[in-house]
């Protein structure tokens, strides 16, 4: 850390985030500490959900969980100095949120110092959390994937932990929306049929609800459907949830926040698997993740599941006729339950129309030497792309 941080003897490097005063770095002796290291670029989201998990940590925690300290590391350009007022003044209001320890001062970072953060840890604009073991050795190049996916409960954040954890993990609702919404969890506690749904076009968001509710009335079944958004268009978004709410065609998610954590985990799960070298496509946990991120991204999607239990992962392309052919299903619901009458008939849709993929990488991430298709299996073609992350075309920090 001394080698990082400039440490002279007269100054105190560290900001104290609960007390405001300043520290020197021997408040991290012996303690396992996460690097947050990011540009002035901060997107409210990602902090956001940054600072409640680590809030979480630091009042729910056993003793064990809440020995890692987190230090932010602000990355600026070090050609232009003095920084330009603007710059200062984003970086104090950005450093004032933060409830963890940050450097006092972003000159305090040197330009060899930023020079190996970009080139050995492989920094580029998306916010990286390098975690360091109370020896000081590196254990997780970039763990904020595993603290998008499971919080604290990823302590002490090594690969090895990361392992662990998904061999607990099955593909199930809770997975997908875990720490996001409690009213979701309620009714997969409750063993209702849940349709977790997105998209960007308005008529098949209408098209979709209104017919799952009479499906669901014509059926008698309990049925619960949330709309999650899209993981780019965050305007066109909220234009939707706006007519979702008008029109009472089904629950929403209100906070963009939520919507962007959501889609952020799901990418994050396959960055994680990829990170472990785990990225194969005979792991079914993976296919599912694959299609989910890939239909996000091209027109609308459901997942119907049963309680945990999902039964259905469909693009727009299956699910509607699948609804819209009720008719035909319902006499197997007797025999074989709505769930799985509903399967039935939509994988035979799904037989036919073949909805593909398509993935884009960011350069952080080591990219997959060859993937399949999750829908038609055939070696999917490898390109080079350039996306602008502005608003207007997705999420800051999106996959998309």
């Amino acid at each position: 850390l001394k080698a990082l941080i400039y440490d002279k003897d007269d100054k105190l490097p560290l900001l104290d985030g609960a007390t405001k005063r300043q520290v020197s770095l021997d408040v991290l002796r012996r303690k396992n500490v996460l690097l947050l290291i990011s540009s002035l670029e901060f997107a409210n989201d990602e902090l956001a959900i940054l600072e409640q998990i680590y809030n979480e940590s630091r009042i729910h925690a056993t003793r064990l969980e809440s020995q890692y300290e987190v230090v932010w590391i602000p990355i600026v350009d070090h050609s232009i100095i003095p920084l330009p007022e603007e710059m200062q003044t984003k970086f104090e209001n950005l450093q004032s949120t933060m409830p963890w320890y940050s450097v006092q001062d972003p000159l305090f970072i040197k330009k060899p110092v930023i020079r190996f953060i970009k080139e050995v840890w492989h920094f580029r604009t998306k916010p990286i959390l390098v975690v360091l073991d109370p020896q000081g050795k590196v254990v997780s190049p970039n763990a904020i994937h595993m603290m998008w996916i499971w919080g604290s409960t990823a302590f002490p954040f090594t690969s090895l932990r990361e392992e662990a954890l998904w061999r607990e993990e099955t593909w199930r609702l809770d997975l997908l929306v875990d720490g996001i919404d409690p009213t979701v969890l309620n009714w997969i506690k409750e063993e209702k049929y849940i349709f977790l749904y997105g998209g960007d076009d308005v008529e098949w968001v209408r098209r979709f609800a209104n017919s799952a509710r009479s499906v669901a009335s014509a059926s008698r079944i309990p049925l619960e459907m949330v709309y999650v958004g899209k993981s780019r268009k965050r305007e066109h978004v909220k234009k939707v949830v706006g007519i979702i709410n008008a029109e009472k065609l089904s629950y929403a998610w209100q906070d963009p926040t939520m919507v962007w954590f959501f889609w952020t985990r799901l990418e994050s799960m396959l960055f994680s698997k990829i990170q472990l070298g785990r990225a194969d496509d005979q792991d079914p946990m993976m296919q599912q993740m694959k299609k989910l991120l890939s239909y996000g991204r091209e027109g609308g999607w459901a997942v119907l599941s049963r309680g945990s239990n999902i039964v259905v992962n469909g693009h727009s392309t299956t699910v509607l006729p699948t609804l819209g052919g009720y008719d035909e299903w319902k006499v197997n619901i007797a025999e074989l339950g709505f769930d799985m009458a509903f399967k039935e008939y939509h994988d035979k849709l799904h037989d036919v129309a073949h909805p593909c993929c398509r993935f884009q990488f960011p350069t952080i991430i080591r990219t997959p030497e060859n993937m399949r298709c999750p829908e038609c299996h055939r070696v999917m073609e490898k390109y080079t792309s350039f996306i602008c992350c502005h608003d207007d075309q997705g999420i800051p920090g999106s996959l998309f």
